[in-house]
């Protein structure tokens, strides 16, 4: 695939893809770069270090003076480009796996609420549309990308059903924050409370259409006959 230029703007990548980029088309493999030249290339964006350092997880070779003598505390020698980040596909299949820790798993389970993250069904709870199966938790990684460009993986509670139809896509939480800043006013201020209270408000009629969705069939057609009398 064509590289996209590191400083294209248009190209919504986070920062450890961007410093790729700027390794191979900046910098050139067996040359040197320094910390500075990094935060200059990357102003105002936080972990850029960080970010660097990552691509070692993804075969490239990237010396301080720990490995090359020769090398100034300051200074870094980019020797090798590993496998390409910038295409999705690569970087997932190639994307380094750590178990997750009973301890860790157990941490976020709590933290979650022994909820779903995505569909906010909790844990044995029957789904709506299938009263015969009954949600499974487990906690998974998720590759984001932060509001200010920056990629991580975060752990996070899905359900099995949530998490068998993703398409392997980033989150992007900064698409998010900008459809939350093009809200109306109203709206924002919802949102807003929901997100202090950390769970989403309901309106009667929201309470009423969920209760009436739980009932059985038989029990469904009998409140349905009372309404069109």
């Amino acid at each position: 695939m064509a590289l996209p230029a590191w400083n294209d703007p248009e190209h919504k990548a986070g920062t450890m893809v961007k410093s790729a980029l700027w390794l191979v088309q900046v910098v050139g493999e067996g040359n040197t770069f320094t910390k500075e030249q990094v935060r200059e290339a990357f102003p105002g964006v936080s972990q850029v270090d960080r970010r660097v350092r990552d691509l070692r997880d993804y075969g490239w070779v990237i010396l301080t003076n720990t490995e090359d003598a020769t090398l100034t505390a300051e200074d870094q020698r980019f020797v090798r480009a590993g496998v390409p980040v910038w295409d999705p596909v690569a970087r997932r299949a190639a994307a380094p796996k750590k178990a997750i820790s009973s301890k860790e798993k157990q941490a976020i389970l709590q933290r979650d609420d022994y909820m779903c993250t995505v569909c906010g069904i909790s844990g044995g709870e029957p789904y709506l549309d299938d009263s015969n199966q009954t949600a499974v938790l487990s906690v998974t990684r998720v590759e984001v990308i932060l509001p200010d460009g920056s990629e991580d993986v975060m752990l996070v509670t899905q359900c099995k059903r949530c998490r068998s139809g993703q398409l392997g896509a980033p989150v992007r939480a900064d698409e998010v924050l900008a459809d939350i800043k093009a809200l109306e006013p109203h709206d924002l201020r919802r949102l807003s409370r929901w997100i202090e209270r950390g769970r989403r408000g309901s309106t009667p009629l929201e309470r009423a259409w969920v209760a009436y969705r739980r009932l059985p069939e038989e029990a469904k057609r009998a409140v349905h006959k009372e309404l069109d009398r």
